[in-house]
């Protein structure tokens, strides 16, 4: 299944979110490693079994090998980490905002593409998991690395409208007919 059968699977009600898939499959603020990475890093973040096929059809001919590894390293590390900084952001003893994580994490130090697409992929999983302290993290890392306001924004588009169809399409599925 591709981005277009995907579309095909999405209900009249959400035609908002068939257009925004098509806008964001065109989108040209970010380049093809860093939105189709995107991408893929959100599907995985998701885990939708309708989601994730469609999107590794459409980056088949798009994305290295290296790169599609990268993107779901990105989900995979950042599902762990999400969970644990915003358990440390929101728990009202302080104290665990001095203990070591003790979380292996070595695939953000070297994760085999440009560090500035994998943190972008990072964010992009954050803002689907809701970890603030994450979000801000990656973000301005991505700042130091020059991705501009408009790149940041795309890449949270796609993780927005990609966590959007896979919630509509899973609960279609889950619908009694």
């Amino acid at each position: 299944m591709s981005l277009e059968l995907l579309k095909n699977h999405i209900p009249d009600y959400a035609k908002d979110l068939k257009l925004n898939l098509s806008s964001l499959a065109h989108e040209t603020v970010l380049d093809d490693q860093k939105k189709w990475g995107t991408f893929l890093a959100s599907a995985y973040a998701i885990g939708s079994p309708t989601v994730i096929p469609a999107i590794e059809a459409e980056i088949s001919d798009k994305l290295s090998a290296e790169a599609a590894n990268a993107a779901k390293a990105a989900a995979a590390i950042m599902g762990m980490n999400n969970i644990y900084y915003r358990f440390v952001h929101l728990a009202s003893a302080k104290d665990y905002k001095t203990l070591p994580a003790k979380l292996r994490m070595n695939v953000i130090a070297n994760p085999g593409v440009d560090k500035a697409d994998f943190e972008l992929w990072s964010l992009a999983v954050s803002a689907i998991n809701g970890c603030g302290l994450c979000i801000d993290s990656h973000e301005a890392e991505l700042r130091r690395h020059g991705v501009s306001t408009e790149q940041i924004q795309a890449a949270v588009r796609i993780a927005s409208t990609v966590h959007a169809i896979a919630a509509v399409l899973d609960a279609e599925s889950a619908r009694v007919t």
